[in-house]
């Protein structure tokens, strides 16, 4: 039973570190041999758990959107209509995002150029914002004229946008920033947009 914690602390230990290194290089000049040296682990023991480093990416990935999973239901259960979920949520994995380096790096790579991903976590992420644009579509709460595809492809870009920024500037989850972006966005896409803006103030003030 102790070998199988201290493999499992191994493994843990190794997606945070990759993490680490992930969110902080691109993949492609990211290096086993400093994930060993950041997790503190041998290159064997590294190779005993992974296959190389699309295979550790892949996991990095995989637990950053479990991660991300469940900060949306815990969004969806504790907001009342679905665009004050869907800002909640835009909020919240943000914050994330700056908190959690395995968040960061999930999302990074599911963007990067110069890896061959299946891009989970910004899969997932498209289809539960057009989800959730779906549901305010069908209770009037989009702006007349607003498509579903539309407002999904604005709020993606927005996201992806936000993590190219924070490349640049260092700077994730900046809630003036994203409540400015919905001071933007709401008057287009919302029918009743001073209702929502009113969520983003409070949550500015949380």
């Amino acid at each position: 039973m102790a070998k199988q914690e201290r493999a499992v602390r191994t493994r843990q230990a190794l997606i945070r570190a990759a993490a680490e290194v992930f969110a902080t290089d691109a993949y492609a000049v990211a290096s086993l041999s400093a994930i060993c040296k950041r997790a503190g682990v041998s290159a064997g023991a590294l190779h005993f758990h992974f296959a190389g480093k699309d295979d550790m990416a892949k996991a990095v990935e995989s637990e950053a959107a479990q991660c991300v999973r469940e900060l949306a239901r815990e969004c969806r259960g504790a907001t009342g209509s679905a665009l004050q979920c869907l800002v909640h949520t835009v909020l919240g994995l943000l914050a994330a995002a700056d908190d959690d380096p395995v968040v960061r790096a999930g999302f990074k790579l599911s963007v990067d150029p110069s890896r061959k991903s299946e891009a989970e976590m910004l899969r997932w992420w498209r289809g539960y914002v057009h989800e959730l644009v779906l549901t305010a579509q069908a209770e009037g709460e989009l702006a007349q004229g607003v498509s579903a595809d539309d407002a999904t492809t604005a709020v993606v870009a927005a996201t992806i946008g936000f993590e190219v920024i924070a490349m640049v500037d260092g700077e994730w989850s900046s809630v003036e920033r994203v409540a400015r972006f919905w001071a933007l966005v709401l008057p287009w896409l919302a029918a009743a947009p001073e209702r929502v803006l009113a969520s983003v103030t409070r949550a500015g003030h949380a």
